[in-house]
């Protein structure tokens, strides 16, 4: 898998821009099985549909959950643009999606958004969340950066 990792990394990354261009905040994912089939994708949705939990990885896994069981999801890899947030990761680790590979580190998103109030971003990486609990969440990123920052070009100014 790990080998597919920019790839489909690439293609969560082209999700965040296709969110910004529907009017959201720039923010994609995506959910691959064991042998790298796209399984879902999901987009933020937080300005169309009027709902503060509708980040990308949200959407992504309340999409999963419904489709999958706990131990087919244990297998899976969760591909996003930016580092999931703190709310986020709470939903990645209550899934038991057990990989995350992200493009846009949650420090560089900051310093990209600054006070923005469309995003009130906590400073706690996913790591030290996902670190806390009973099980292991393998966490790679931050990856291909600077292709990630793209689609956040412009929108927090």
């Amino acid at each position: 898998m790990p080998d597919l990792d920019p790839t489909l990394l690439k293609r969560a990354i082209a999700l965040s821009q296709t969110a910004r261009d529907h009017g959201n905040h720039p923010f994609g994912s995506l959910l691959v099985d064991a042998e790298g089939t796209v399984l879902l994708e999901a987009e933020n949705t937080v300005v169309t549909e009027r709902d503060a939990t509708g980040h990308a990885e949200t959407n992504l896994v309340r999409l999963a959950t419904r489709r999958y069981d706990r131990d087919f999801l244990a297998n899976c890899t969760l591909y996003t643009s930016t580092e999931p947030c703190a709310m986020c990761a709470g939903a990645i680790y209550w899934s038991n999606i057990r990989r995350v590979v992200f493009g846009l580190s949650e420090a560089s998103l900051i310093e990209m958004t600054g006070e923005n109030p469309k995003n009130p971003t906590l400073s706690l990486p996913c790591r030290e969340v996902l670190g806390c609990g009973q099980h292991v969440v393998e966490v790679v990123g931050p990856a291909m950066e600077a292709e990630a920052a793209t689609a956040h070009a412009g929108f927090w100014d």
